[in-house]
Order: C-alpha cells, then structure tokens, then sequence
C-alpha cells in the first residue's frame, strides 16, 4: 500500500471557506462543497434543514474542490495551527476525473456519483472595463495583468485551459501560463472565488477569468466589477458538470443520503437556478 500524501495547507486567511468550524468534531453532516457554490449555501441548507430538522449540527468546506480532493486522498489538512482530519460524508466536484480518483482509492464505490450542475465561464473586470478587454485572445496582451485559478487546486483553471486552447491554441495557453507567470503579470490563485474579486478592486489584476455565477454574486454585493462575455462558443458551457457522491467511510451515511436526495431535487436545483446555475435538468438553457 502506498503511503498517504502529505496534508495540503488550507491557505491560513480562508476560514470564511471553513463553515462552523466549531461543530467540527460534533458535526452530524460534513460536506466538502465545491467552493464556487458558496453563495448557495446558506439558502440550500436552510431548505434542507427545513426538510430535515433532526440534522442540526453541519460542517462544510467552500473550497476548490481539487484541494478539497487533496485532503481526502491526505486523510485531512493543516489549517493555520489546526489539523482538520474529519471525512467528508459528501463531496462534490467539477470534475469526473475527482470522482475516479475516489474510486481508484477505493473510497468510493464504482460508479456512486451523480452529474447534478452546470455553470460557464465569464471574464471578471474592473467596473468600466479600464484595460479594455473585449475577448479571451485580449489576455495574452503584455500589459494586461490576469488573476489565472491554479490547475493545481482548482477544477476551473482546466475549464480554463481548454477556453484559451480554443481561443488562441497553445500559443495561447502558454503565453498566459508560462510567458506571463514568469514576468508577473499572470498570477495564480489557490482560492480564485475569493482572491479574483479582492484583487481586482485592489487594482493588482486587469481581469480574471471565474463562474458566471460568480459575476452574479459579486454584483448583488454591491462590488464594483463588470463581465466580459467569452461567447457561447468558447465559455464551456457544454463540458462543465458538477458531479456529487456519498463517500464510502463517510461517518454519517444515513445523513449523507438524505443529503443527496436533497440536492438531486427540483426544490435544491430551483435554489441553485437562482443563483445562475444550469441544474442538469436544464442544462445550455439560460
């Protein structure tokens, strides 16, 4: 048996990511949540407890559910002086290869995953657009300064990736990723739902790309940011699913599966509509 890898570390300013934190090891439900669904999260778990008010007590994680993913594989991760090793009774992903790599680790049992979400890609400006970004080829100008996700941690930089690939091929996709990594102009995030925003407003990027669902929350905020539309062709609407599983130690799989049940239904799918998600049921529709 191969050993476990070393904890990842949860960067030390995102306890906003970490929620109830202090139910952790008394908590009747732990969900690692991909973190761009943060915005939902409150009004989703409100419904589900209305449904299921025996279940009281509920940690989640809204990070990106690569490091999330990191953690599992790690049997838990170190936040600032804290170790969090508690198993998650459900995980959700934007990406099926997550859902494999449970399998290959026999942490999940073959196949026990659910495609339940949709969401595209959109490039986040400073309100007024001031470096005048009109299309993804504009990302590869010298002077224009890109909040990137980091394919390390996050789901959505390969969403990404694919974006630039189709925009500009591999040109493209190496002068954002190598050219301007090395002189400073792109910068990778690790938590790009939280960081796009605070760098934008602090003017240190020009532009990133982030969930359109995140455009939406951003501007019901009150933050001063506009959207720049990739285009139906190239905004990945079409390949990026939310997949959702019940892990196979999860602690709490009575609860975990009322949980899924929950999120599978027309009541959590209209909540996250709301919000500008696609729900699998209405899937390219906007």
């Amino acid at each position: 048996m191969s050993p476990k890898p070393a904890y990842p570390v949860i960067p030390s300013e995102r306890g906003d990511d970490l929620h109830n934190i202090q139910d952790l090891d008394s908590a009747e439900l732990v969900l690692f949540m991909a973190g761009n669904q943060f915005m939902v999260m409150e009004r989703l778990l409100a419904a589900f407890q209305r449904r299921h008010p025996e279940i009281q007590r509920i940690f989640y994680e809204t990070l990106p559910p690569r490091l999330e993913l990191q953690q599992i594989l790690a049997g838990g991760a170190r936040f600032q002086e804290r170790l969090i090793d508690v198993m998650p009774d459900v995980y959700a992903s934007v990406s099926r290869e997550a859902m494999v790599q449970l399998e290959a680790a026999a942490l999940l049992a073959p196949g026990a995953y659910h495609l339940y979400l949709h969401n595209r890609i959109v490039l986040m400006v400073l309100r007024g657009n001031p470096a005048g970004i009109r299309s993804v080829a504009d990302l590869g100008r010298a002077a224009v300064r890109i909040s990137q996700p980091n394919p390390e941690y996050e789901d959505i930089a390969h969403h990404i990736l694919q974006m630039y690939a189709e925009a500009g091929g591999e040109s493209l996709c190496r002068r954002i990723m190598e050219d301007k990594v090395s002189d400073g102009t792109t910068l990778l995030t690790v938590v790009h739902h939280r960081e796009t925003p605070e760098r934008l407003i602090g003017h240190q990027v020009d532009v990133g790309p982030v969930w359109a669902t995140e455009i939406d929350h951003a501007r019901r905020s009150g933050l001063p940011v506009d959207v720049v539309e990739p285009g139906e062709a190239l905004d990945q609407r079409d390949r990026v699913d939310y997949y959702i599983c019940r892990l196979k130690e999860a602690p709490h799989p009575e609860n975990a599966g009322k949980f899924l049940d929950f999120i599978l239904s027309d009541e959590a799918q209209g909540i996250y509509e709301v919000f500008g998600f696609f729900p699998h049921r209405r899937r390219g529709t906007s």
